[in-house]
């Protein structure tokens, strides 16, 4: 067998059957179910990778989010996870609109850009050069009501527990990334400066533009300084400036993805929270570690 497909079900929606598990697994003429948690999460081994396209149909439990890995090296090395809208639950920058009363401008920006229709190192700049006369004040009152995704303290404290590199690397800013990194503990984060005088935003962000290729390119040197190869990682956003570390991951999952990403990423989180890219590695919930809190 040289797969695993994993099935987590959105516990509001209800319970996983075996009946759900069952037919997905006939599908795909797989071995004997697991259960990774009673009436939530389950998997079994395939000969070959599957269509999820045609286990999700097979689901009766529509609220399930499916996966499909490889057997061997599951469990990752090295997890490297976007910010905003991944574990964070909001977008930083567009939070910091509505506090300079352009909060409409900065979102349609926002959405071209993840959405793969600008560049985004010049979309990025548009933006911030909105936000010019900001006081710094308002950064912290963004950071105060910025809330943390279902599911992300567990998926951080699980990974380093057992011996995993955790890194967040966000194309937004290291005001807001440094202080993540400091409560949910990773690592180590990386992401773009926003400049100021001391009192206000200049409306410049300090180079060099960390972007869709500078995510790839933490990627492969956090494998590289962990001694690991790229098939021992984990990658996990939401946006199109995520599409390359996710297409570069041994195990790339998108987290409610915008359109273009959706398009083409097959592991995706659409019904459940975080815990589901543990799931995909194989621990039972029971060695789950952290809480939400």
């Amino acid at each position: 067998m040289s797969h695993i497909v994993i099935l987590v079900a959105n516990r509001q929606a209800g319970p996983l059957s075996p009946q759900d598990a069952e037919r997905a697994r006939d599908v795909c003429a797989g071995g004997p179910v697991t259960w990774l948690s009673p009436a939530h999460a389950a998997e079994f081994t395939v000969a070959d990778a599957p269509a999820i396209a045609g286990i999700r149909t097979a689901l009766g439990h529509q609220a399930t989010d499916v996966f499909v890995t490889k057997f061997r090296g599951r469990r990752k090395a090295v997890l490297i996870a976007d910010m905003d809208s991944t574990i964070v639950a909001a977008e930083t920058l567009d939070e910091l609109a509505a506090h300079a009363g352009c909060s409409e401008a900065i979102a349609e920006i926002t959405k071209r850009s993840m959405n793969d229709e600008l560049d985004f190192a010049t979309a990025l700049r548009q933006r911030v050069a909105m936000l010019r006369g900001l006081e710094l004040a308002a950064l912290e009152r963004t950071w105060s009501g910025l809330t943390y995704c279902p599911g992300a303290r567990v998926l951080v404290a699980t990974m380093k527990t057992f011996g995993a590199t955790t890194a967040l690397v966000s194309c937004g800013f290291t005001y807001f990334t440094s202080r993540v990194a400091a409560v949910l503990g990773f690592d180590t984060h990386r992401s773009n400066r926003l400049v100021d005088d001391g009192i206000a935003l200049t409306g410049e962000v300090a180079d060099p533009i960390l972007d869709r290729d500078a995510k790839l390119t933490a990627l492969n040197e956090l494998a590289a300084a962990r001694g690991v190869k790229l098939g021992a990682t984990l990658a996990v956003g939401d946006g199109a400036n995520d599409l390359a570390m996710l297409g570069a991951a041994g195990l790339g999952i998108a987290y409610y993805p915008k359109p273009v990403v959706a398009a083409a990423v097959a592991n995706r989180i659409e019904h459940t929270d975080l815990t589901s890219l543990l799931f995909a590695q194989g621990y039972p919930a029971t060695a789950f570690k952290g809480d939400e809190a």
